[in-house]
């Protein structure tokens, strides 16, 4: 999503929350609670170009956020209590639930010490070659490498990149489109290409994991603290509808098992990779359920509502991330209007497509 669309949601979510339609909506439109979706909690960098910005939110925006879910009456519950809490129906107080993608190290040493300030709980989805070292976090690589080349020249398919990578602006445009590019593509190449980047650039992609990402060590300490669950993010972090059936069931089963096999803890919760409608579908929700599931969550954009009691597998979630870290777009967002006039446009206009990613921006709903 461009910058300028970016800003033109960014205010029409504050005339939302200005004029008070949020709040007006909110007893119609406000469901019965909350997933928050997100990736890291560390401090802005001062980098010029770090286009993967959108995946984290600073600490400090996320005190606020707890402060703001307190102050509109929201539960904090852990994902154990998703089931009884819709279940229950819109006669409780509004729930809110913190989860976070891909077990990044930050989410241990940032995000948990604020959360259990508040005796919030948290859940953290792994994807278990992460865990081991050797995951591939290429969307990162590709930054990396974008930022550390003078000049990109890089074969995919049939087609070679030749472009100018020195200054900012470069940078910013090589990345785009290559990123684009490589977003068409079997996922397999994707990797590929990334690594052959990586090589040019003279580092190993998976130092990435080793670097950022919690081992199976530090997950077993992180895990023992009872405000903290660890989800299943898949082993190898694919998009699940790309695979055929059985690999596709393999990495969810196989990283089920590993997680409570390291961990010696039941794994009840799931968390598909893009987690958006060409990611998984009726395929991975039955797989899920299949494999004892609790729930499973995806990137789809809304609140929950009694209606989810029939679609455990398949929950939406509300993304925090790098470029809506302001409180009246988090309420906006919480009060469910957004998410009702997306509704009432799609019925209206019978096209969908149009407005799929519409409060979330499409690099974020596509990288993770």
């Amino acid at each position: 999503m461009s910058r300028t669309n970016t800003s033109m949601i960014k205010a029409a979510l504050k005339v939302l929350d200005m004029t008070g339609a949020n709040r007006m909506a909110a007893p119609l439109t406000g469901g019965l609670g909350a997933i928050l979706m997100l990736h890291n909690v560390a401090p802005e960098t001062g980098e010029a170009f770090e286009p993967n910005r959108i995946l984290r939110i600073t600490p400090e925006f996320l005190e606020d956020v707890v402060g703001l879910v307190g102050e509109m009456g929201f539960e904090a519950v852990t994902l154990d209590d998703i089931p009884s809490r819709i279940a229950a129906g819109p006669d409780a107080k509004p729930f809110v639930a913190f989860t976070f993608d891909d077990g990044y190290r930050d989410n241990r040493d940032n995000a948990l010490p604020i959360l259990r300030r508040h005796a919030i709980p948290m859940a953290v989805y792994v994807p278990t070659d992460f865990a081991d070292a050797k995951g591939n976090l290429w969307w990162l690589a590709l930054e990396k490498a974008v930022r550390e080349l003078p000049r990109i020249n890089v074969v995919l398919g049939r087609e070679r990149f030749d472009m100018a990578s020195r200054t900012t602006s470069e940078k910013v445009t090589a990345f785009h489109k290559l990123y684009w590019v490589l977003r068409q593509r079997p996922e397999h190449r994707v990797r590929e290409a990334v690594a052959s980047l990586s090589r040019t650039a003279g580092f190993d992609p998976a130092s990435l994991c080793r670097e950022l990402v919690m081992n199976w060590d530090e997950l077993r300490e992180f895990s023992s603290d009872p405000l903290v669950t660890v989800g299943a993010h898949t082993t190898g972090h694919f998009a699940l509808a790309m695979l055929d059936a059985a690999t596709a069931r393999r990495q969810m089963s196989e990283s089920i098992a590993r997680i409570e096999t390291e961990l010696d803890l039941p794994c009840r919760h799931f968390s598909f990779p893009y987690g958006n409608e060409t990611a998984c579908g009726k395929r991975e929700f039955h797989f899920a359920r299949q494999l004892g599931m609790m729930t499973a969550v995806t990137t789809a954009k809304g609140l929950i509502h009694r209606s989810h009691r029939n679609s455990m597998m398949s929950l939406p979630r509300v993304s925090l991330n790098g470029d809506f870290q302001d409180l009246s777009l988090v309420r906006t967002l919480l009060s469910g209007a957004p998410f009702a006039l997306l509704s009432g446009y799609r019925r209206l206009t019978g096209l969908p497509n149009a407005a799929r990613d519409l409060f979330t921006p499409r690099r974020l709903a596509t990288s993770t």
